[in-house]
């Protein structure tokens, strides 16, 4: 049984790239727009500083459990599915009460979790939400000085770093099939986050917001009508865009006015990965089965049949996002729990395993790749370490026997783990 679920490769799974009939003449330098400055200490947003679960540095144990390497745990009360971030000796999150009537922004000391601050979020009536997304899954974003959280029909909250609130921006009554859940997006001067949601004609829009004042910016209509997506910002040549993973379709805009740079369709119905990039590509996933498409960043209007310049046909992941980590794409599906490799520049698959038994959604957490390791983990808060590169190695699984579905953040050779009851700090003694 052993050597079925870790040892051999599903060839039934098997994805094979596809070239698009005419690729752009030249190859377009693509990055994220990565936290500069002291932020790259910390775990500020969605992701972290990389913005696509990366971590600078090592000296973080890959073993853990309720005994091995934990430093402390803490109960956090209401409930949520947000993840953790980190600055300085502050942890913050959010978190839902009275089934979303009642929702806040929760602040902890690093040092040993104590609560420092919580602040509550003026009060509306809740959108519906699935079961497994909850009121609270939206991660809070910071800039060291303020803290910005989207909070669905509760709209965006911005506090000091002493819970004391500076601004409050209500969108109205939000009509979001299973709920919300996108992560708030700081770029330059402002908060950028897009909502999909139901309605005739289409009430879906991206916004952006001024970072001191909540004054609206820009907003743009959207025809996407289901979605748990977050924005992120890449620089694809000369241009910075902010591209939104959605129902149907991938687009970029404009930061600057919100106006639509280009579009590629290919996505299924359900998007909720946020999209990694580098490599001169863009990687995209969607749907409860894929595809995954790798994307050439700029141009202008539908580029669908120009600018894709690989796609996965299956076996791509629902709710955790990509990571790309050195020259691999790392993806795990949720629905079958296998986990796959491929070469990020060409889309040659390098392996594909199973990683525990299959059963549908099983993943929620984002991948994290940190000092040569790939770590996966699951609902039941398994974690599943593999030694990054084109060899399957399965390195050692962590058990935490508390459902997880929160993706960890990492801070000076230190985990932080959100399960539906704790707060975990996992790192050496």
């Amino acid at each position: 049984m052993r050597e079925f679920l870790m040892g051999r490769t599903l060839a039934g799974f098997a994805l094979l790239p596809a070239l698009c009939a005419s690729p752009p003449p030249k190859e377009t330098t693509v990055a994220m727009i990565e936290e500069q400055g002291e932020a790259r200490r910390w775990w500020p947003r969605w992701r972290g500083p990389s913005g696509q679960g990366l971590v600078d540095g090592g000296g973080y144990p890959y073993r853990w459990s309720d005994q091995e390497n934990l430093l402390w745990k803490v109960p956090l009360p209401g409930a949520g599915n947000s993840s953790p971030i980190v600055w300085r000796d502050r942890i913050l999150l959010t978190t839902a009460y009275e089934g979303g009537a009642r929702r806040s922004i929760l602040c902890l000391r690093r040092a040993d979790g104590k609560p420092l601050w919580e602040t509550f979020v003026p009060a509306a009536a809740p959108e519906r939400a699935n079961r497994k997304n909850g009121h609270a899954s939206s991660t809070p974003s910071t800039d060291g000085e303020r803290v910005y959280a989207y909070l669905g029909s509760h709209g965006v909250l911005c506090l000091d770093m002493d819970g004391r609130q500076v601004w409050h921006q209500s969108f109205g009554g939000i009509d979001a099939y299973h709920g919300t859940a996108c992560s708030p997006l700081l770029y330059k001067d402002r908060v950028i986050l897009y909502q999909d949601q139901q309605g005739t004609p289409s009430r879906s829009f991206i916004t952006a917001l001024d970072k001191r004042t909540g004054k609206l910016l820009w907003t743009t209509p959207r025809e996407a009508r289901v979605g748990w997506g977050s924005p992120i910002a890449i620089r694809a040549g000369d241009r910075d865009e902010i591209v939104a993973s959605g129902m149907l379709r991938v687009h970029a805009y404009d930061p600057a006015s919100g106006a639509p740079l280009w579009s590629v369709d290919g996505n299924l119905f359900e998007v909720i990965p946020t999209p990694a990039a580098g490599l001169g590509l863009l990687f995209c996933s969607s749907g409860r089965a894929g595809p995954t498409l790798a994307i050439r960043p700029g141009g202008s209007g539908d580029v669908s049949r120009t600018h894709i310049a690989w796609q996965s046909s299956k076996g791509s992941p629902f709710v955790p996002s990509p990571l790309l980590y050195g020259d691999y794409l790392y993806m795990v599906n949720d629905m079958m729990s296998i986990a796959t490799c491929y070469e990020a520049r060409t889309g040659r698959l390098m392996w594909q395993e199973r990683l525990t038994e299959p059963r549908r959604e099983s993943f929620s957490a984002s991948p994290v790749g940190v000092d040569g390791k790939v770590f996966f983990t699951n609902d039941d808060g398994d974690t599943f370490v593999l030694a990054a590169g084109p060899v399957f190695r399965l390195l050692h699984v962590n058990r935490f026997a508390e459902r997880t579905l929160a993706s960890p953040a990492l801070v000076e050779g230190r985990w932080y783990f959100r399960t539906d009851r704790h707060l975990w700090a996992i790192g050496g003694k």
